[in-house]
Parts: structure tokens; C-alpha cells; sequence
């Protein structure tokens, strides 16, 4: 009897296999046919994305149109104004707190400090050389006193105030 339960079940056993390969190419047949009737429409934030992962790292062109493109770009640069500090505010005692006082009030690497005596070589070569020192750097002091974003008039304001806190 051992071998008739061995011969059952091997047949059993093969037919639930042909029976499951069978259903999986049913599956596989349905699912196919299925996703052939589906419009595929494209994501745009994924079109998007790919489209600004193909172009060129460093925007880098040749030629005329390379020419025109640095030209553009630097037009653009010029054009884009650099912001004033402090809001382009004119009150010198703000403008001195916030940008001069730092080194004026303790000596820092040369910057006289703000008493008469400290600035008597210096009221003699008059306002307008002080204004200019002032904007290129003299010394250790850097352009503009280190803020890139003072305007010119914004510097001047701050020189006659500093001159007036001395007298």
C-alpha cells in the first residue's frame, strides 16, 4: 500500500504544480493586458528633475553664443544692486556703533583710538583724505572698514561723526 500512496500523492503533488504554473501565466497574461490599456502620463516634477539633471554643471558654452551668455551673465551681475547696510541709514552714531566702534574703541590692530590726542596727525590731512582712508583702508584697516555694503555718503557720515565725538 506504500507504493500506491507514494504513486497518489507524487500525481497529486505534480498536478497542483502544472495547476499553479498555469495560474501564474494566467496572472501574468491579465496583468499585462491590464497595464496595455493604462495612458501613461508623465509626472512633471519628474520631467522637471530630469530635465535640470541633463544640463551642464557650469553652464559652460563656446563661441558667440558662449560670448552672449558671459555677456547676459554679467550684465545680470551688474544689475542686481548689492544692499546697503543698516537699511542705507544715515545716523552716523549707528553707523559707528555697529561698524567702527569695534576697533576704535580698543585700539585694534592700529586704529587710533577715539581721543584727540590719537587723532592729531591725521585732523590735519583734512576731512576729505580721512574719507578716502577711510573707503580704500589705511594699514591693517581694510576698505570700508570691513563692511563691503557701506555706501560711500554711509562712511562719510560716520568720519564727521567720529570727528565730532573727539572734539
Amino acid at each position: 500500500m506504500s507504493a500506491e500512496h507514494d504513486r497518489i500523492f507524487i500525481r497529486n503533488f505534480s498536478l497542483t504544480l502544472v495547476g499553479l504554473v498555469i495560474f501564474t501565466f494566467i496572472i501574468v497574461f491579465v496583468a499585462r493586458s491590464i497595464h496595455g490599456q493604462l495612458e501613461l502620463s508623465e509626472n512633471p516634477a519628474r520631467e522637471t528633475a530630469r530635465i535640470e539633471r541633463l544640463q551642464p554643471v557650469a553652464g559652460v558654452w563656446a563661441g558667440e553664443t558662449g560670448r552672449a551668455a558671459a555677456q547676459a551673465a554679467a550684465a545680470a551681475a551688474a544689475a542686481a544692486a548689492p544692499e546697503i547696510a543698516f537699511g542705507g541709514s544715515l545716523d552716523g552714531a549707528l553707523i559707528y556703533e555697529r561698524a567702527c566702534a569695534s576697533c576704535h574703541e580698543v585700539g585694534a590692530a592700529g586704529a587710533p583710538l577715539m581721543v584727540a590726542s590719537a587723532w592729531a596727525g591725521r585732523l590735519e590731512q583734512g576731512m576729505d583724505t580721512l574719507v578716502a582712508n577711510a573707503i580704500n583702508g589705511i594699514g591693517a584697516m581694510p576698505p570700508r572698514g570691513g563692511r563691503r555694503d557701506l555706501s560711500d555718503e554711509q562712511i562719510e557720515i560716520s568720519v564727521a561723526y567720529m570727528l565730532d565725538m573727539l572734539e
